[in-house]
């Protein structure tokens, strides 16, 4: 599945459907397949599916009333869904939250030091938290910053530094571009490609910013209403005419609007 890759599937999702409040029908039949040591990008537009996939393996759902109602979701091998978010996280599983959800009123450092909830070493914390700062060197400058009077880049800094204190194998990682400038953009995505290939962490990351999560992940499936319309390697969705046309704002005719391509057309093409 992935270039270069180890391709022992750490996380599979199989045929899922997702219903709020009894009654919304939200994920139709969401299949995918993560690798160990591998990127993965979860597509589409607002409303697609994004982060209900991402709360439905994380076992966030509840709170909001929602609940899976169908499929299974393992992780290496095992069932995982009556599992409470907590001992997932134990397993190495954790989620980075959509808006990024810092403590407005701790410091930037506390922020961090709220991810070793689940640690019991002293010494092992202060690794990781040093750890952290070397890839978020602007962390350790803000550190005693209450984290409210950070910027949004720092604050997404702090949520996936957060995330690793609890020493993760595998980050599902929500929007991480939204409300960001194109260039934190990028600084955040090369320090993901970076603990990927430097700390082996798996990602699975929802985003609407295709152009830019195609050019770091291996892999990617794109959602439309709830299912899964396409999916390929991150290379070969680059090139797909109909992704260019859809997601990336290219034709033959040169630049176009998605706003210009009615919903129908696109399903009707990649749904038959």
């Amino acid at each position: 599945m992935l270039d270069g890759a180890k391709t022992d599937t750490l996380l599979d999702v199989s045929n899922i459907e997702v219903i709020y409040n009894h009654v919304i029908l939200v994920l139709k039949g969401v299949s995918l397949s993560v690798p160990k040591g591998g990127i993965v990008a979860l597509l589409g537009g607002n409303g697609a599916g994004k982060t209900t996939t991402l709360k439905a393996i994380s076992n966030l759902l509840h709170s909001e009333r929602g609940e899976v109602t169908k499929g299974r979701i393992l992780y290496k091998g095992e069932p995982i869904a009556d599992l409470n978010p907590s001992t997932l996280v134990k397993m190495g599983v954790i989620q980075v939250m959509e808006g990024r959800h810092c403590f407005q009123h701790l410091t930037v450092e506390e922020n961090l030091l709220t991810g070793a909830y689940t640690r019991k070493s002293a010494k092992e914390t202060a690794e990781d938290l040093e750890l952290v700062y070397t890839y978020f060197p602007r962390l350790k400058e803000r550190r005693k910053s209450q984290a409210g009077y950070t910027s949004g880049g720092e604050q997404q800094m702090c949520a996936i530094g957060r995330a690793l204190m609890s020493r993760p194998e595998t980050i599902l990682l929500d929007e991480p571009s939204m409300g960001l400038a194109p260039q934190l953009v990028e600084q955040i995505f090369e320090i993901v490609k970076r603990l990927n290939e430097e700390q082996g962490v798996t990602f699975l990351l929802a985003e609407q910013n295709t152009n830019v999560a195609l050019r770091y992940a291996h892999y990617g499936y794109i959602l439309e209403s709830g299912r899964v319309v396409m999916d390929g390697p991150a290379k070969d969705l680059r090139e797909n005419p109909d992704v260019k046309e859809f997601y990336l704002g290219m034709s033959d005719k040169g630049r176009k609007s998605f706003r210009d391509v009615r919903s129908y057309r696109r399903r009707k093409r990649w749904l038959s």
